[in-house]
């Protein structure tokens, strides 16, 4: 057997879930897709997703719904394989000090998700799209039920993505880059309720997300900056700049 034969076959082994598993995934993610251009081309009053700020808490809880059903069909995919979610995420909190230098080089990392974040949007011009605004946290039930759906998504999303996405597409590709950039645009798509603009922008930072967690070889690290980010976005930097 060939050099290059024998490399195919260690990707193959390296796959985390059975193929016609990632075929349903990509099924799903087109639905939600789908579902995103429909929001943003549905009648509504103003220019939000939604007319007014009302039942957020629900949205707020099946979005949360949704993300723990993906984070589970992965869950079942990967078991599949007879790979654990502890490898999937690849725990590597044993010690004190990779604690700690997780946590030191997650804060660099979240000024550069930031700085990007905003420099793209800038490069992209004005955004036509309905926007989330209408539907972020005003009172405190609604702050507390955004934390906890904030913390979710940060769980589920980079188990899905960076840890599932990312090992698969590598398995299939040999090569890193390809992973890092194709669960990027995956992660974007996912989103297409925020907009075409803010699919592009929201690919671009899965990109950053994804070889964050190439980079350290664990989904910890990227998961708080995450989780951290988003309760930031959706609510913490409205307290500290207003």
């Amino acid at each position: 057997m060939s050099t290059a034969a024998v490399h195919r076959e260690t990707d193959r082994a390296l796959a985390v879930a059975p193929y016609w598993h990632s075929a349903i995934f990509l099924l799903i993610i087109g639905g939600s897709v789908a579902g995103g251009y429909l929001a943003q081309h549905r009648a509504v009053a103003g220019p939000g997703l939604a007319s007014e700020h009302v039942g957020v808490i629900k949205i707020y809880l099946e979005a949360a719904i949704a993300d723990w059903l993906l984070f589970w069909f992965v869950w079942w995919g990967v078991s599949l394989k007879q790979v654990s979610l502890r490898e999937l995420i690849v725990f590597r909190w044993n010690s004190l000090r990779r604690i700690a230098t997780d946590i030191a080089l997650s804060i660099p990392f979240w000024f550069l998700w930031e700085a990007a974040a905003r420099w793209i949007h800038t490069l992209l011009g004005p955004n036509q799209a309905k926007t989330v605004d209408v539907l972020l946290p005003r009172s405190t039930a609604e702050i507390a039920a955004w934390i906890f759906v904030s913390i979710t998504a940060g769980i589920t999303e980079e188990t899905v993505f960076r840890g599932y996405v990312q090992r698969q597409l590598l398995a299939i590709s040999s090569s890193t880059v390809a992973a890092v950039i194709g669960q990027g645009i995956l992660f974007g798509l996912a989103h297409a309720y925020q907009g075409w603009k803010n699919v592009a922008v929201i690919a671009v930072l899965g990109m950053l997300y994804g070889a964050f967690a190439a980079w350290r070889k664990t989904l910890l690290p990227v998961m708080l900056v995450h989780a951290f980010t988003d309760v930031y976005e959706g609510w913490a930097k409205f307290v500290i700049f207003r």
